[in-house]
C-alpha cells in the first residue's frame, strides 16, 4: 500500500486542521464555561475548597472536545468535498432520467482530466461492454 495515495492523486487536505480547531474550540468552550459558572457567576463555597477546581472540569472538557471535533470532522468533510451538489450535467441526459432510478447503471467520466480523450474513452467503454455511450454537454 506504500505509494497508493500518490498513485491515485490523493492531495493533502485541511481536514485535520479543521478537526483540531474544532476540538480546541470545544475544550476552550467547556473549560471557560465551567470556570465562569463556578468561579464568576455562582461562586459557592463548599468545605473551603477553591471556586476554580480544574480537576473537576476535565471530564466535561474532554466530552466537549470530542463532540466539537466530531462535528468539525463531519461538516468539514462535507464542505471540503463540495457537497451538497444539487446539480450535475449528467441530469441532462434523457436516458439518465428514465433509467437511473429503476434499472440502469451509469458511469460518469469527467472531462477535466488533462489526459482525457473523447474517442479513446468511448472506444474503451464500448469495448468493455457498454450498451450506450453518450457525451453530455455541460
Amino acid at each position: 500500500m506504500d505509494g497508493l495515495a500518490e498513485a491515485i492523486g490523493f492531495k493533502k487536505t485541511r481536514l485535520p486542521l479543521i478537526i483540531l480547531c474544532g476540538g480546541l474550540t470545544g475544550a476552550c468552550t467547556a473549560f471557560g464555561f465551567q470556570y465562569w459558572a463556578s468561579a464568576v457567576y455562582y461562586p459557592y463555597n463548599i468545605g473551603g475548597r477553591p471556586f476554580f477546581s480544574w480537576p473537576a472540569f476535565i471530564p466535561i472538557t474532554f466530552e466537549l472536545t470530542v463532540l466539537f471535533a466530531s462535528f468539525a470532522a463531519v461538516f468539514g468533510m462535507i464542505l471540503l468535498n463540495g457537497l451538497p451538489k444539487p446539480y450535475h450535467p449528467v441530469f441532462n441526459s434523457e436516458r439518465f432520467a428514465k433509467h437511473a432510478t429503476s434499472d440502469g447503471f451509469f458511469l460518469s467520466v469527467e472531462t477535466s482530466d488533462p489526459k482525457f480523450d473523447m474517442e479513446t474513452t468511448c472506444a474503451l467503454l464500448s469495448g468493455l461492454g457498454a450498451t450506450h455511450v453518450e457525451a453530455v454537454a455541460q
